[in-house]
């Protein structure tokens, strides 16, 4: 039985029936945790996340992303990664069973690994391969990094400007041997850093996450429309570098600053896609539906709205697009960025 998080009621105020119910959609971003008891979602295992993919809309696969769950007990920070692998390939192959109904969980896993081992990564990358059961993509390395006290770094605490240090560099260039790709976790005022990344390493895919991290806390509460050109111009010309695809979604986390989660009532999808639609229209300009995919970042974005409802709004977006850009934007992107198989 799925646990319910803290702020199902609150969510549950809004239910709207699902539009497009059969369109495919593979969800390329979603996590899997539990005694996260600073999110909404404490538990978020195959239960709790089935409920949300049988909401109503088709999900067929899922791309499981790292986010520090299942570690290792003293193994030491270099392999205590593997422990996240190896959990979420047994949630994997329990759904590959089909008992648990027909869409494929993590289907795709990207794990953690510390690049600035530099070249000694390469060990690393190869066990976590090998746990993966054939089923590992690529890494993320968390690089959300400011000097505000208000705005908090990643998990890993990186130093300032990681993508361009040396070591980094180092254990960077061991990705593309093995057909690894890297997701880019930064804020806006680090995608210049991801650019530089991307000329440097052109035959490694590196997947933007989240927009770059539009912020909206710390100095830039209520700064949206100021951050906005600055942000444009960069995602315009990271969008120039043919190794880069985006994701679009993780835009209603409390670091964008919009306050859904202080409201008495939580969005509606209509409302959540005219707030955000400059952000996503303008990416899928610069990038192209082929380098672009829809994505939740569950459970995180729960703190502001449903499952059902985020798909929702994504599917308003493009309620005037053609089958084929429609397809690329919630299914083959993915499908063929994380060389998912049918």
């Amino acid at each position: 039985m799925a646990a319910r998080s803290t702020n199902r009621d609150w969510l549950d105020q809004v239910v709207e029936e699902t539009l497009e119910p059969d369109l495919p959609i593979i969800d390329p971003h979603h996590h899997l945790w539990e005694f996260r008891h600073e999110r909404a979602a404490h538990c978020y295992l195959l239960d709790e996340l089935l409920e949300d993919i049988n909401a109503g809309h088709n999900i067929v696969k899922t791309v499981f992303i790292e986010c520090g769950a299942m570690f290792r007990e003293g193994a030491g920070s270099k392999w205590e990664v593997l422990g996240e692998t190896e959990f979420v390939n047994g949630v994997a192959a329990m759904s590959a069973s089909g008992l648990y109904g027909p869409c494929r969980v993590a289907a795709g896993i990207v794990g953690r690994a510390d690049l600035q081992l530099g070249a000694e990564v390469g060990e690393v990358l190869d066990a976590l391969i090998a746990a993966g059961g054939g089923r590992f993509r690529g890494i993320r390395h968390q690089c959300t990094w400011h000097e505000h006290p208000d705005i908090p770094n990643g998990r890993n605490d990186p130093p300032a400007h990681v993508m361009a240090d040396a070591k980094f560099r180092e254990g960077f260039a061991e990705l593309a041997p093995r057909r690894l790709s890297f997701e880019a976790w930064c804020y806006h005022t680090q995608i210049r850093d991801v650019i530089d990344l991307a000329r440097a390493f052109p035959d490694t895919t590196i997947i933007l996450n989240h927009f770059g991290g539009p912020l909206g806390i710390g100095p830039y509460v209520g700064k949206h429309d100021e951050i906005f050109p600055g942000w444009q111009a960069d995602i315009t010309e990271l969008a120039r570098c043919p190794n880069v695809v985006a994701k679009l979604g993780g835009l209603v986390m409390e670091l964008n600053g919009f306050g859904w989660h202080e409201r008495d009532r939580p969005p509606g999808s209509a409302e959540l896609m005219e707030t955000n639609r400059r952000w996503f229209e303008h990416t899928i300009e610069a990038f192209g539906p082929t380098r672009c995919m829809f994505e939740s970042n569950f459970p995180v974005d729960m703190v502001s709205c449903s499952y059902n409802v985020l798909w929702n709004s994504f599917k308003r977006l493009v309620a005037g697009a053609g089958v084929a850009e429609k397809t690329d934007l919630f299914h083959d992107t993915a499908q063929r960025v994380y060389r998912l198989t049918d």
